[in-house]
Protein backbone atom coordinates (compact mmCIF):
# COMPACT_ATOMS: atom_id res chain seq x y z
CA UNK A 1 0.00 0.00 0.00
CA UNK A 2 2.91 2.33 0.54
CA UNK A 3 4.75 1.64 -2.82
CA UNK A 4 4.29 4.62 -5.90
CA UNK A 5 3.67 6.90 -2.78
CA UNK A 6 7.16 8.91 -3.09
CA UNK A 7 6.28 11.47 -5.80
CA UNK A 8 2.76 12.63 -3.53
CA UNK A 9 4.60 12.43 -0.22
CA UNK A 10 7.40 14.63 -1.43
CA UNK A 11 4.58 17.30 -2.60
CA UNK A 12 1.90 16.52 0.56
CA UNK A 13 2.19 18.92 3.19
CA UNK A 14 0.01 17.67 6.15
CA UNK A 15 2.67 17.94 9.54
CA UNK A 16 3.38 14.01 9.06
CA UNK A 17 5.24 14.35 6.10
CA UNK A 18 6.73 17.60 6.69
CA UNK A 19 8.70 15.54 9.83
CA UNK A 20 9.29 12.85 7.39
CA UNK A 21 10.55 14.84 4.80
CA UNK A 22 13.21 16.62 7.93
CA UNK A 23 14.07 12.59 8.97
CA UNK A 24 14.88 11.85 5.26
CA UNK A 25 17.23 14.50 5.01
CA UNK A 26 18.90 13.42 8.60
CA UNK A 27 19.22 10.31 7.80
CA UNK A 28 21.05 10.89 4.74
CA UNK A 29 23.34 13.54 6.30
CA UNK A 30 24.30 11.02 9.03
CA UNK A 31 24.83 7.73 7.70
CA UNK A 32 26.53 9.00 4.04
CA UNK A 33 29.66 10.33 3.04
CA UNK A 34 29.40 12.96 0.27
CA UNK A 35 29.25 10.54 -2.39
CA UNK A 36 26.71 8.79 -1.26
CA UNK A 37 24.60 11.32 -0.67
CA UNK A 38 24.30 12.37 -4.54
CA UNK A 39 23.96 8.79 -5.63
CA UNK A 40 20.67 8.88 -3.04
CA UNK A 41 19.74 12.34 -4.31
CA UNK A 42 20.09 11.24 -7.80
CA UNK A 43 17.89 7.96 -7.13
CA UNK A 44 15.37 9.27 -4.75
CA UNK A 45 14.70 12.12 -7.47
CA UNK A 46 13.18 9.27 -9.75
CA UNK A 47 11.55 7.40 -6.91
CA UNK A 48 14.19 4.78 -6.66
CA UNK A 49 14.26 4.37 -2.78
CA UNK A 50 14.89 0.01 -2.98
CA UNK A 51 17.74 0.98 -5.50
CA UNK A 52 19.34 3.43 -3.27
CA UNK A 53 19.18 0.98 -0.37
CA UNK A 54 20.54 -2.26 -2.46
CA UNK A 55 23.49 0.60 -3.47
CA UNK A 56 24.05 2.04 0.07
CA UNK A 57 24.11 -0.32 2.54
CA UNK A 58 24.02 2.44 5.81
CA UNK A 59 20.33 3.10 4.68
CA UNK A 60 19.50 -0.50 5.67
CA UNK A 61 20.14 0.49 8.99
CA UNK A 62 16.43 0.63 10.46
CA UNK A 63 15.63 4.03 11.25
CA UNK A 64 14.36 4.37 15.03
CA UNK A 65 11.27 6.52 16.11
CA UNK A 66 11.22 6.56 20.17
CA UNK A 67 8.63 7.67 22.51
CA UNK A 68 8.76 7.82 26.14
CA UNK A 69 6.11 6.95 28.98
CA UNK A 70 6.56 8.25 32.62
CA UNK A 71 5.39 5.17 34.49
CA UNK A 72 4.54 6.57 37.72
CA UNK A 73 1.42 7.19 36.91
CA UNK A 74 -1.50 5.67 34.95
CA UNK A 75 -1.49 6.09 31.50
CA UNK A 76 -3.37 8.92 30.07
CA UNK A 77 -4.63 10.98 26.76
CA UNK A 78 -1.59 12.54 26.13
CA UNK A 79 -0.01 8.88 26.62
CA UNK A 80 -1.54 7.64 23.88
CA UNK A 81 -0.95 10.99 21.80
CA UNK A 82 3.44 10.26 21.97
CA UNK A 83 2.55 6.93 20.40
CA UNK A 84 0.53 7.86 18.20
CA UNK A 85 1.93 11.13 16.53
CA UNK A 86 5.23 9.38 15.70
CA UNK A 87 3.49 6.59 14.09
CA UNK A 88 2.02 8.95 11.50
CA UNK A 89 5.58 10.19 10.72
CA UNK A 90 6.93 6.37 10.77
CA UNK A 91 3.84 5.90 7.73
CA UNK A 92 4.77 9.63 6.33
CA UNK A 93 8.42 8.49 6.21
CA UNK A 94 7.72 4.85 4.93
CA UNK A 95 5.53 6.48 2.00
CA UNK A 96 8.34 8.86 1.51
CA UNK A 97 10.84 6.41 0.93
CA UNK A 98 8.76 3.21 -0.94
CA UNK A 99 8.91 1.39 2.54
CA UNK A 100 12.09 0.81 1.54
CA UNK A 101 14.10 1.70 4.67
CA UNK A 102 13.24 -0.53 7.69
CA UNK A 103 11.84 1.55 10.62
CA UNK A 104 11.26 0.77 14.39
CA UNK A 105 9.20 2.36 16.93
CA UNK A 106 9.94 2.06 20.31
CA UNK A 107 7.71 3.04 23.39
CA UNK A 108 9.95 3.50 26.44
CA UNK A 109 8.85 3.14 29.90
CA UNK A 110 10.78 5.04 32.54
CA UNK A 111 10.30 2.73 35.10
CA UNK A 112 13.32 2.77 36.59
CA UNK A 113 12.84 6.39 38.04
CA UNK A 114 11.98 6.71 41.81
CA UNK A 115 8.49 7.45 43.11
CA UNK A 116 8.46 10.94 44.22
CA UNK A 117 5.23 11.94 44.24
CA UNK A 118 1.85 9.43 45.13
CA UNK A 119 -0.29 10.17 42.59
CA UNK A 120 -3.88 10.94 43.77
CA UNK A 121 -6.06 8.38 41.77
CA UNK A 122 -4.90 4.80 43.03
CA UNK A 123 -5.94 2.87 45.93
CA UNK A 124 -3.56 2.61 49.30
CA UNK A 125 -1.64 5.11 48.96
CA UNK A 126 -0.05 4.26 52.59
CA UNK A 127 1.59 1.56 51.18
CA UNK A 128 2.86 3.89 48.00
CA UNK A 129 4.13 6.15 51.03
CA UNK A 130 6.46 2.97 52.23
CA UNK A 131 7.90 2.80 48.91
CA UNK A 132 8.15 6.17 48.07
CA UNK A 133 11.76 6.37 46.42
CA UNK A 134 12.05 3.18 45.20
CA UNK A 135 11.81 2.45 41.21
CA UNK A 136 8.42 2.27 40.31
CA UNK A 137 9.18 -1.54 39.15
CA UNK A 138 10.28 -2.33 42.99
CA UNK A 139 6.90 -0.26 44.03
CA UNK A 140 3.91 -2.62 45.09
CA UNK A 141 0.85 -2.58 42.84
CA UNK A 142 -1.53 -0.76 45.05
CA UNK A 143 -3.84 -2.45 42.71
CA UNK A 144 -2.71 -6.10 43.70
CA UNK A 145 -2.50 -7.60 40.49
CA UNK A 146 1.06 -7.54 38.88
CA UNK A 147 4.45 -7.30 40.79
CA UNK A 148 5.07 -4.31 40.33
CA UNK A 149 3.11 -0.43 40.17
CA UNK A 150 5.58 -0.08 36.95
CA UNK A 151 4.69 -3.47 35.28
CA UNK A 152 0.70 -2.91 36.02
CA UNK A 153 1.18 0.49 34.95
CA UNK A 154 3.52 -1.18 31.99
CA UNK A 155 0.47 -3.32 31.67
CA UNK A 156 -2.04 -0.88 30.79
CA UNK A 157 0.22 1.37 28.41
CA UNK A 158 0.32 -1.88 26.65
CA UNK A 159 -3.05 -3.16 26.68
CA UNK A 160 -4.35 -0.15 25.05
CA UNK A 161 -1.50 0.57 22.59
CA UNK A 162 -2.50 -3.38 21.41
CA UNK A 163 -5.80 -2.71 21.33
CA UNK A 164 -5.53 0.22 19.09
CA UNK A 165 -3.30 -2.25 16.41
CA UNK A 166 -0.18 -0.28 17.01
CA UNK A 167 3.27 -1.43 15.06
CA UNK A 168 5.52 -0.73 18.21
CA UNK A 169 8.23 -2.78 20.32
CA UNK A 170 7.93 -2.25 24.17
CA UNK A 171 11.66 -1.64 26.25
CA UNK A 172 11.49 -1.09 30.08
CA UNK A 173 14.22 1.16 31.65
CA UNK A 174 14.71 -1.27 34.55
CA UNK A 175 15.31 -4.39 31.83
CA UNK A 176 17.39 -1.83 29.76
CA UNK A 177 19.89 -0.49 32.51
CA UNK A 178 19.69 -4.11 34.34
CA UNK A 179 20.62 -6.35 31.06
CA UNK A 180 23.51 -4.10 30.41
CA UNK A 181 22.71 -2.52 26.89
CA UNK A 182 23.43 1.10 28.53
CA UNK A 183 26.40 0.07 30.31
CA UNK A 184 28.86 0.99 27.40
CA UNK A 185 26.69 4.73 27.22
CA UNK A 186 27.43 4.58 31.04
CA UNK A 187 30.88 3.58 31.54
CA UNK A 188 31.42 6.73 28.36
CA UNK A 189 29.49 9.21 31.00
CA UNK A 190 31.81 8.36 33.77
CA UNK A 191 34.60 9.13 31.66
CA UNK A 192 33.23 12.22 30.46
CA UNK A 193 32.06 13.08 33.38
CA UNK A 194 33.28 17.19 33.79
CA UNK A 195 32.02 17.45 30.79
CA UNK A 196 28.36 16.38 31.25
CA UNK A 197 28.63 18.62 34.26
CA UNK A 198 29.55 21.39 32.45
CA UNK A 199 26.47 21.32 30.69
CA UNK A 200 24.15 20.47 33.33
CA UNK A 201 25.07 22.49 35.97
CA UNK A 202 24.05 26.00 34.26
CA UNK A 203 20.84 24.66 34.22
CA UNK A 204 20.13 23.89 37.56
CA UNK A 205 19.77 26.25 40.86
CA UNK A 206 22.50 26.99 43.03
CA UNK A 207 21.47 24.41 46.20
CA UNK A 208 20.89 21.39 43.41
CA UNK A 209 24.32 22.26 41.68
CA UNK A 210 25.84 21.82 44.74
CA UNK A 211 24.73 18.16 44.84
CA UNK A 212 24.25 17.50 41.15
CA UNK A 213 25.67 14.02 40.07
CA UNK A 214 24.17 12.49 36.22
CA UNK A 215 24.19 9.00 38.37
CA UNK A 216 21.34 8.24 40.65
CA UNK A 217 22.80 5.23 42.63
CA UNK A 218 20.09 2.81 43.90
CA UNK A 219 20.66 2.16 48.10
CA UNK A 220 22.38 -1.50 48.26
CA UNK A 221 20.68 -1.35 51.66
CA UNK A 222 17.14 0.37 51.14
CA UNK A 223 16.52 0.37 47.37
CA UNK A 224 15.73 3.82 47.41
CA UNK A 225 16.80 5.77 43.81
CA UNK A 226 19.39 8.18 45.95
CA UNK A 227 19.79 12.41 45.14
CA UNK A 228 23.37 11.89 46.35
CA UNK A 229 26.40 13.67 45.07
CA UNK A 230 28.91 11.63 43.36
CA UNK A 231 32.27 11.83 45.84
CA UNK A 232 34.94 9.39 43.69
CA UNK A 233 35.07 8.01 39.91
CA UNK A 234 37.11 4.97 39.58
CA UNK A 235 37.48 4.77 35.62
CA UNK A 236 39.53 1.54 36.02
CA UNK A 237 36.62 -0.31 37.90
CA UNK A 238 33.61 1.34 36.24
CA UNK A 239 32.60 2.76 39.93
CA UNK A 240 31.33 5.96 41.87
CA UNK A 241 31.62 6.33 45.37
CA UNK A 242 28.39 8.12 47.36
CA UNK A 243 27.29 8.47 50.89
CA UNK A 244 24.30 5.51 51.62
CA UNK A 245 21.47 6.79 53.26
CA UNK A 246 23.17 6.19 56.91
CA UNK A 247 26.16 7.66 55.59
CA UNK A 248 28.05 5.17 55.06
CA UNK A 249 30.85 5.52 51.90
CA UNK A 250 29.87 2.85 49.38
CA UNK A 251 31.35 1.84 46.05
CA UNK A 252 29.14 0.68 43.35
CA UNK A 253 29.11 0.22 39.60
CA UNK A 254 27.82 2.61 36.90
CA UNK A 255 27.05 -0.59 35.07
CA UNK A 256 24.34 -2.89 35.44
CA UNK A 257 21.26 -1.34 36.65
CA UNK A 258 23.29 -0.10 39.75
CA UNK A 259 22.54 3.25 39.08
CA UNK A 260 19.91 5.45 37.08
CA UNK A 261 20.82 8.58 35.23
CA UNK A 262 19.57 11.74 35.98
CA UNK A 263 16.57 12.18 33.47
CA UNK A 264 18.10 14.55 30.69
CA UNK A 265 21.22 12.49 30.84
CA UNK A 266 19.35 9.00 30.82
CA UNK A 267 17.39 10.86 27.47
CA UNK A 268 20.96 11.43 25.74
CA UNK A 269 22.42 7.63 26.61
CA UNK A 270 19.23 6.66 25.24
CA UNK A 271 19.23 8.22 21.91
CA UNK A 272 23.33 7.69 21.82
CA UNK A 273 22.35 3.52 22.96
CA UNK A 274 19.97 2.91 20.78
CA UNK A 275 20.78 4.99 17.73
CA UNK A 276 17.34 6.68 17.91
CA UNK A 277 16.23 8.91 14.84
CA UNK A 278 13.30 10.58 15.63
CA UNK A 279 11.31 11.49 19.14
CA UNK A 280 8.74 14.12 20.28
CA UNK A 281 7.72 15.90 22.67
CA UNK A 282 5.71 18.57 24.47
CA UNK A 283 7.11 22.15 23.76
CA UNK A 284 7.59 22.38 28.15
CA UNK A 285 10.39 20.31 27.10
CA UNK A 286 12.26 22.45 24.45
CA UNK A 287 14.95 23.48 27.06
CA UNK A 288 15.45 19.78 27.74
CA UNK A 289 15.70 18.63 24.74
CA UNK A 290 18.20 21.47 23.79
CA UNK A 291 20.37 19.84 26.69
CA UNK A 292 20.23 16.70 26.19
CA UNK A 293 21.28 17.19 22.44
CA UNK A 294 24.69 18.55 23.64
CA UNK A 295 25.06 15.73 26.22
CA UNK A 296 24.57 13.56 23.03
CA UNK A 297 27.38 15.23 21.25
CA UNK A 298 29.50 14.30 24.10
CA UNK A 299 28.87 10.86 23.75
CA UNK A 300 29.91 11.37 20.54
CA UNK A 301 26.42 10.32 19.45
CA UNK A 302 23.98 12.24 17.07
CA UNK A 303 20.49 13.84 18.12
CA UNK A 304 17.83 13.00 17.08
CA UNK A 305 15.66 14.59 14.54
CA UNK A 306 12.66 16.43 17.01
CA UNK A 307 9.26 17.66 16.90
CA UNK A 308 7.44 20.06 19.82
CA UNK A 309 3.64 19.73 20.17
CA UNK A 310 1.24 21.27 22.16
CA UNK A 311 0.02 20.49 26.18
CA UNK A 312 -3.35 18.95 26.44
CA UNK A 313 -5.13 21.16 28.64
CA UNK A 314 -8.64 19.53 30.79
CA UNK A 315 -12.12 21.35 31.01
CA UNK A 316 -10.48 23.79 33.29
CA UNK A 317 -7.64 25.11 31.01
CA UNK A 318 -4.92 23.26 32.85
CA UNK A 319 -2.46 21.41 31.76
CA UNK A 320 -3.12 17.50 31.93
CA UNK A 321 -0.99 15.35 34.70
CA UNK A 322 -0.60 11.60 35.24
CA UNK A 323 0.14 12.42 39.00
CA UNK A 324 -3.63 14.38 39.37
CA UNK A 325 -5.40 12.34 37.14
CA UNK A 326 -7.05 15.30 35.31
CA UNK A 327 -8.55 15.03 31.97
CA UNK A 328 -9.86 12.08 30.19
CA UNK A 329 -8.29 8.59 30.66
CA UNK A 330 -8.30 6.24 27.52
CA UNK A 331 -10.63 3.92 28.80
CA UNK A 332 -12.92 6.96 29.28
CA UNK A 333 -12.56 7.93 25.57
CA UNK A 334 -13.03 4.14 24.26
CA UNK A 335 -16.52 4.57 26.90
CA UNK A 336 -17.72 7.34 24.16
CA UNK A 337 -15.97 7.36 21.13
CA UNK A 338 -14.04 5.10 18.56
CA UNK A 339 -10.15 4.69 18.76
CA UNK A 340 -10.55 6.34 15.38
CA UNK A 341 -11.88 9.36 16.70
CA UNK A 342 -9.58 9.37 19.16
CA UNK A 343 -6.38 9.22 16.59
CA UNK A 344 -8.24 11.80 14.52
CA UNK A 345 -8.09 14.53 17.47
CA UNK A 346 -4.45 13.76 17.99
CA UNK A 347 -3.80 14.31 14.24
CA UNK A 348 -5.33 17.72 14.38
CA UNK A 349 -3.06 20.59 14.40
CA UNK A 350 -0.30 19.24 17.04
CA UNK A 351 0.90 22.82 17.73
CA UNK A 352 -1.90 24.11 19.06
CA UNK A 353 -3.13 23.60 22.06
CA UNK A 354 -6.39 21.48 22.58
CA UNK A 355 -8.67 20.84 25.76
CA UNK A 356 -9.12 17.27 25.99
CA UNK A 357 -12.48 16.42 28.17
CA UNK A 358 -15.83 14.51 27.21
CA UNK A 359 -17.00 17.08 25.12
CA UNK A 360 -14.81 16.87 22.40
CA UNK A 361 -15.68 13.77 21.72
CA UNK A 362 -18.83 14.12 19.52
CA UNK A 363 -17.01 17.03 17.09
CA UNK A 364 -13.90 14.88 16.86
CA UNK A 365 -16.38 11.41 16.16
CA UNK A 366 -18.53 13.41 13.37
CA UNK A 367 -14.89 15.14 11.62
CA UNK A 368 -13.29 11.86 11.75
CA UNK A 369 -16.41 10.72 9.61
CA UNK A 370 -16.56 13.87 7.28
CA UNK A 371 -12.70 13.38 6.45
CA UNK A 372 -12.70 9.14 6.11
CA UNK A 373 -16.25 9.95 3.36
CA UNK A 374 -14.37 12.27 1.69
CA UNK A 375 -11.21 10.53 1.30
CA UNK A 376 -13.77 7.41 -0.11
CA UNK A 377 -15.49 9.87 -2.83
CA UNK A 378 -12.30 10.99 -3.75
CA UNK A 379 -11.30 7.46 -4.27
CA UNK A 380 -14.92 6.34 -5.80
CA UNK A 381 -13.97 10.02 -8.51
CA UNK A 382 -11.09 8.05 -9.40
CA UNK A 383 -7.92 9.69 -7.82
CA UNK A 384 -4.67 8.81 -9.34
CA UNK A 385 -3.38 8.64 -6.04
CA UNK A 386 -4.67 8.08 -2.62
CA UNK A 387 -5.48 11.19 -0.60
CA UNK A 388 -2.17 11.45 1.93
CA UNK A 389 -2.65 14.46 3.33
CA UNK A 390 -6.10 13.59 4.38
CA UNK A 391 -6.37 12.81 7.91
CA UNK A 392 -8.11 9.43 7.30
CA UNK A 393 -4.93 8.32 5.77
CA UNK A 394 -3.01 9.00 8.84
CA UNK A 395 -5.32 8.04 11.24
CA UNK A 396 -5.32 4.35 9.49
CA UNK A 397 -1.72 4.14 8.78
CA UNK A 398 -2.10 4.53 5.18
CA UNK A 399 -5.40 1.85 5.11
CA UNK A 400 -8.90 4.02 5.73
CA UNK A 401 -11.46 1.36 5.52
CA UNK A 402 -14.08 1.97 2.55
CA UNK A 403 -17.06 2.53 4.41
CA UNK A 404 -17.83 4.70 7.12
CA UNK A 405 -20.91 5.28 9.13
CA UNK A 406 -24.19 6.54 7.25
CA UNK A 407 -25.45 8.44 10.14
CA UNK A 408 -23.56 10.72 12.29
CA UNK A 409 -22.41 10.46 15.95
CA UNK A 410 -24.45 13.64 16.73
CA UNK A 411 -27.50 12.84 15.18
CA UNK A 412 -26.80 9.57 17.04
CA UNK A 413 -27.06 11.41 20.22
CA UNK A 414 -30.72 13.31 19.60
CA UNK A 415 -32.28 9.95 18.41
CA UNK A 416 -31.21 8.00 21.94
CA UNK A 417 -32.67 11.43 23.31
CA UNK A 418 -35.61 11.69 21.61
CA UNK A 419 -36.48 7.93 21.71
CA UNK A 420 -35.41 7.28 24.96
CA UNK A 421 -33.39 4.33 23.71
CA UNK A 422 -31.61 2.60 26.79
CA UNK A 423 -30.09 -0.43 24.42
CA UNK A 424 -28.91 -0.44 20.99
CA UNK A 425 -31.43 -2.99 20.06
CA UNK A 426 -34.29 0.35 20.12
CA UNK A 427 -31.71 2.18 18.14
CA UNK A 428 -31.99 -0.25 15.28
CA UNK A 429 -35.07 -0.17 15.42
CA UNK A 430 -35.37 3.50 13.96
CA UNK A 431 -32.18 2.69 12.24
CA UNK A 432 -33.02 -0.50 9.71
CA UNK A 433 -36.20 1.34 9.10
CA UNK A 434 -34.63 4.15 7.14
CA UNK A 435 -32.05 2.45 5.50
CA UNK A 436 -33.29 -0.66 4.15
CA UNK A 437 -31.12 -4.01 4.59
CA UNK A 438 -28.99 -2.64 7.72
CA UNK A 439 -27.70 -4.63 10.06
CA UNK A 440 -25.06 -4.47 12.90
CA UNK A 441 -23.11 -6.78 10.87
CA UNK A 442 -23.33 -5.30 7.48
CA UNK A 443 -22.88 -1.74 9.33
CA UNK A 444 -20.44 -2.39 12.12
CA UNK A 445 -19.09 1.01 12.67
CA UNK A 446 -22.70 2.74 13.22
CA UNK A 447 -23.50 -0.26 15.70
CA UNK A 448 -20.77 0.66 17.99
CA UNK A 449 -21.19 4.23 17.74
CA UNK A 450 -24.74 3.22 18.92
CA UNK A 451 -23.25 1.81 21.72
CA UNK A 452 -21.10 5.11 22.41
CA UNK A 453 -24.06 7.35 22.11
CA UNK A 454 -26.26 5.53 24.53
CA UNK A 455 -23.27 5.85 27.09
CA UNK A 456 -22.32 9.68 26.31
CA UNK A 457 -25.84 10.02 26.38
CA UNK A 458 -26.95 8.77 29.97
CA UNK A 459 -23.60 10.22 31.58
CA UNK A 460 -23.40 13.82 29.84
CA UNK A 461 -26.53 14.58 28.14
CA UNK A 462 -29.47 13.51 30.10
CA UNK A 463 -28.29 15.13 33.46
CA UNK A 464 -27.85 18.13 31.80
CA UNK A 465 -31.15 18.38 29.68
CA UNK A 466 -33.25 21.60 30.45
CA UNK A 467 -36.38 21.63 28.46
CA UNK A 468 -38.03 24.69 27.89
CA UNK A 469 -42.03 25.63 27.22
CA UNK A 470 -42.13 27.92 23.25
CA UNK A 471 -42.62 31.28 22.97
CA UNK A 472 -45.78 32.32 20.92
CA UNK A 473 -43.95 32.64 17.82
CA UNK A 474 -42.50 29.60 18.50
CA UNK A 475 -45.50 27.55 19.27
CA UNK A 476 -47.26 29.40 15.61
CA UNK A 477 -44.20 27.72 14.12
CA UNK A 478 -43.57 24.47 15.40
CA UNK A 479 -47.93 24.07 14.63
CA UNK A 480 -47.29 25.06 11.30
CA UNK A 481 -44.69 22.55 11.40
CA UNK A 482 -46.40 19.83 12.46
CA UNK A 483 -49.02 20.61 9.73
CA UNK A 484 -46.77 20.75 6.80
CA UNK A 485 -45.16 17.52 8.10
CA UNK A 486 -48.98 15.74 8.29
CA UNK A 487 -49.08 16.81 4.72
CA UNK A 488 -46.34 14.67 3.15
CA UNK A 489 -46.48 11.13 2.33
CA UNK A 490 -47.29 8.63 5.21
CA UNK A 491 -43.92 7.17 6.39
CA UNK A 492 -41.88 9.96 4.43
CA UNK A 493 -38.34 9.06 4.90
CA UNK A 494 -36.98 11.98 2.35
CA UNK A 495 -34.87 13.66 4.51
CA UNK A 496 -34.23 16.84 2.05
CA UNK A 497 -37.51 16.99 1.61
CA UNK A 498 -38.46 17.59 5.20
CA UNK A 499 -35.51 19.96 5.79
CA UNK A 500 -37.32 21.85 3.07
CA UNK A 501 -40.52 22.10 5.11
CA UNK A 502 -38.50 22.89 8.27
CA UNK A 503 -37.49 26.22 6.35
CA UNK A 504 -40.56 27.23 5.36
CA UNK A 505 -42.04 27.01 8.61
CA UNK A 506 -39.32 28.64 10.16
CA UNK A 507 -39.43 31.42 7.25
CA UNK A 508 -42.98 32.04 7.63
CA UNK A 509 -42.53 32.84 11.09
CA UNK A 510 -40.24 35.67 10.59
CA UNK A 511 -37.10 33.58 11.63
CA UNK A 512 -34.20 35.59 10.47
CA UNK A 513 -31.71 34.33 10.76
CA UNK A 514 -32.76 30.75 10.61
CA UNK A 515 -30.66 29.85 13.67
CA UNK A 516 -32.97 30.96 16.26
CA UNK A 517 -35.45 28.77 14.52
CA UNK A 518 -33.31 25.71 14.72
CA UNK A 519 -31.88 26.48 18.25
CA UNK A 520 -35.75 26.91 19.61
CA UNK A 521 -36.57 23.25 17.71
CA UNK A 522 -33.79 21.91 19.89
CA UNK A 523 -34.67 23.96 23.11
CA UNK A 524 -37.88 22.89 23.23
CA UNK A 525 -38.06 19.31 21.77
CA UNK A 526 -34.60 18.09 22.71
CA UNK A 527 -33.97 19.79 25.84
CA UNK A 528 -30.33 21.19 24.48
CA UNK A 529 -29.48 24.07 22.09
CA UNK A 530 -27.87 22.33 19.45
CA UNK A 531 -28.56 19.32 17.44
CA UNK A 532 -28.07 17.55 13.91
CA UNK A 533 -29.68 18.45 10.55
CA UNK A 534 -33.65 18.27 11.49
CA UNK A 535 -34.76 16.64 8.70
CA UNK A 536 -31.94 13.81 8.98
CA UNK A 537 -33.10 13.18 12.60
CA UNK A 538 -36.80 12.98 11.63
CA UNK A 539 -36.32 11.23 8.60
CA UNK A 540 -34.64 8.09 11.20
CA UNK A 541 -36.96 8.79 14.07
CA UNK A 542 -40.04 8.58 11.57
CA UNK A 543 -42.46 11.46 10.18
CA UNK A 544 -45.26 10.12 12.71
CA UNK A 545 -43.12 9.97 15.99
CA UNK A 546 -41.53 13.66 15.47
CA UNK A 547 -45.48 14.84 15.01
CA UNK A 548 -45.83 13.16 18.04
CA UNK A 549 -42.87 14.86 19.99
CA UNK A 550 -44.12 18.13 18.49
CA UNK A 551 -47.59 17.84 19.80
CA UNK A 552 -46.30 16.62 23.26
CA UNK A 553 -43.89 19.60 23.69
CA UNK A 554 -46.66 22.26 22.57
CA UNK A 555 -49.22 20.48 25.40
CA UNK A 556 -47.15 21.32 27.83
CA UNK A 557 -44.71 17.71 28.46
CA UNK A 558 -41.52 19.07 28.18
CA UNK A 559 -39.92 15.63 29.07
CA UNK A 560 -38.82 14.90 25.53
CA UNK A 561 -40.44 11.55 25.53
CA UNK A 562 -42.00 10.86 22.20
Amino acid sequence: MLQGLSHAAREARSWPFEQARGLLARILRTRLDDAGRDLAAALIAQGKFAEAVQALPALRETVVFQCGYGASGLPHMGTFGEAARPTMVRTAFRALTEDAVPTQLIVFSDDMDGLRKIPDNVPNRAMLEEDRDKPVTSVRDPFGEYESFGAHNNARLRAFLDEFGFDYTFMSSTETYRSGRLDEVLLRILERFDAVQAIMLPSLGEERRATYSPFLPISPTTGRVLQAPTLERHLDRGTIVFADEDGTLTETPVTGGRVKLQWRPDWAARWTALKVDYEMSGKDLVDSVRISNRIVKVLGGEPPESFHFELFMDEHNQKISKSKGNGLTMEEWLRYGTPESLAYYMFQSPKSAKRLYFDVIPKATDEYLQQLYAFNKAAGDGANAPAIDNPAWHVHRAEPPTKGSPVSFSLMLNLVSAANASSKEILWGFLSRYLTGATPQSEPLMDRMAGYAINYYEDFVKPSKTFRAPDDRERAAMNDLAARLRALPSGCQDAELIQNEVYEAGKAAGFEPLRGWFTALYEVLLGQSQGPRFGSFAAIFGLERTIALIETALNGDLTGAA
